[in-house]
């Protein structure tokens, strides 16, 4: 370790304004912004500091305890500091949308931080001892702020988020304990290294016998879980739509994209020979995901479920480029294919964070001016009392739907670009779920934006001015993003080179 830890720093931070907030009473939501605004300034810092070849920087390591694997070791890529970036991002908005937490504000923005710590934790760890310890640290704050604060059937949904990631956590650990007792490490470097040459796959045979795929499908079930994946997708509604908007801005935004993650950091790197072996499922529960979240979506009445479902069909384009890439390149065009498949699939990690959190953001701020009213068919007209609600959303809504011009459509352009050549019928089919999203999208904006005005929204409020300066940022990168791309690629760029270079299927 040489210099200022300043991945060390950054995850210790929200702690500090975590143990600040607990007794600072009405004054806790002005510690948590100040803390998560220091935190973005810092995760700028780290995205500034990374090394020009794509590979691991401003790495920290000491021994922990040696005779068990486990070691103190941090660095971040460029997947890992644009998770960083993201996560202090959106929990800066979730604290910024929360200015009506009343009831033991200091417990809440308290609970906010921690989990803020436990997202920068997973995001730097390259141990897994020490990277579980901050996946599993997550949970907890998620869970009581989703009990405590949320609706009316928030008992069941925070215990079903509770048992469900608690599950994949436990498969989790099963597997690399297995992985641990035939090798001895835990370091995902190493790992990474030994299963390159193929010799991971034979350590864990001489000493387990043949389950290197069984402990694959165990980590994936893991990762599936906390994306999630159909099947495993079952708690999110109800978790979304029971969860105060800022919790779900946290749930939707930074949390799921741990799952996501997990798969680039964990799974494809250690596991990826093995997965290239059941790719074709992996494909068909991919565009499950994909197609099935859309009409979902579709069906829904609450505008909370239909950006749940809607999450976990942006977020089926992710495992959509994930799976597909599992396949051995042969020839420039299939690493080209691969390359820009992965670019799509951490741009889009970071695009639907940004704007799913945004599109939450609003369903708050309209949830307070309508007296908790979020059923689609309860609104009608809003942009004609509310002209700024209506044009601010509705640059959200479209880059949910994927309009060209802005963040939502690069992500998914490159992951199609790179999916086609590798599995064109997965892609042909998982088209249907952008052309539902489209129409998801095009209906909420119809049913509540357009049309005649209900009496009782005829002076309904529009954004005021401190909303406005909040949301201008937001709204501005996504226009920045959707025009410059460039901005995060040319430094995604090199990182998913020298990803794709040490990966084996």
């Amino acid at each position: 370790m040489s210099g200022i830890p300043i991945l060390t720093l950054l995850t210790v931070l929200p702690l500090v304004g975590a143990a600040i907030a607990l007794v600072a009473g009405k004054h806790a939501r002005a510690v948590a912004l100040v803390t998560s605004l220091a935190g973005l300034a810092v995760a700028l810092f780290v995205w500034t500091q990374l090394p020009a070849n794509g590979k691991i920087g401003l790495v920290e390591q000491a021994a922990w305890a040696p005779s068990l694997g486990i070691e103190y070791h941090l660095g971040v890529d460029a997947l890992g500091a644009l998770m960083l970036v993201l996560s202090a991002l959106v929990v800066l908005m979730s604290v910024d949308a929360a200015h009506r937490v009343h009831r033991q504000p200091g417990l809440y923005f308290g609970l906010v931080l921690v989990l803020e710590a436990g997202l920068f934790g997973s995001f730097t760890a390259l141990n897994f001892f020490h990277w579980f310890l901050f996946w599993e640290l997550s949970l907890i704050p998620a869970f009581f702020l989703i009990k405590l604060w949320g609706g009316a059937k928030r008992g069941p949904a925070a215990t079903q988020f509770f048992v469900y990631t608690m599950a994949g956590s436990v498969a989790l650990l099963v597997a690399f304990l297995a992985v641990f007792l035939s090798t001895g490490s835990m370091d995902f470097g190493h790992l990474t290294s030994l299963a390159s040459t193929g010799e991971l796959e034979q350590m864990v045979t001489a000493h387990l016998g043949p389950v290197m795929l069984w402990l694959a499908v165990g980590v994936l079930a893991g990762f599936a879980v906390k994306v999630p994946m159909f099947p495993f997708h079952t708690w999110l509604p109800a978790a979304y739509a029971e969860a105060p908007s800022p919790v779900t801005m946290l749930l939707t935004g930074a949390m799921s994209k741990m799952g996501v993650y997990g798969l680039l950091r964990i799974a494809i790197p250690i596991f990826g020979h093995e997965i290239a072996q059941i790719r074709t499922p992996l494909l068909v529960l991919a565009v499950a995901t994909v197609v099935m979240g859309a009409w979902a979506a579709a069906a829904q009445k609450d505008l909370k479920r239909v950006f749940a479902y809607s999450s976990v069909n942006h977020l089926g384009y992710c495992l959509l480029g994930i799976f597909a890439l599992a396949v051995p390149a042969i020839g420039v065009a299939a690493q080209t294919s691969q390359a820009a498949a992965l670019n799509g699939v951490i741009l889009q990690m970071f695009n639907h964070g940004l704007t799913a959190a945004a599109l939450f953001w609003f369903v708050a701020i309209m949830q307070e001016r309508s007296g908790g009213e979020r059923g689609i068919d309860h609104f009608g007209g809003l942009r004609k009392p509310a002209p700024v609600l209506a044009g601010l959303m509705g640059i959200a809504l479209f880059s949910s739907l994927g309009l060209p011009g802005l963040n939502g459509f690069v992500g998914e352009f490159l992951i199609f670009r790179g999916v086609f050549p590798l599995a064109w019928v997965a892609a042909t089919v998982s088209v249907l779920g952008l052309l539902v999203t489209a129409a998801v999208i095009l209906t909420v904006i119809q049913k509540v934006f357009t049309g005649p005005v209900p009496e009782r929204w005829a002076a309904f409020p529009d954004l005021h001015h401190g909303e406005r300066l909040a949301l201008a940022p937001v709204i501005g990168l996504m226009l920045l993003l959707g025009l410059m791309p460039q901005l995060i690629v040319d430094s995604l760029n090199p990182t998913v080179q020298n990803l794709l270079a040490h990966w084996r299927f």
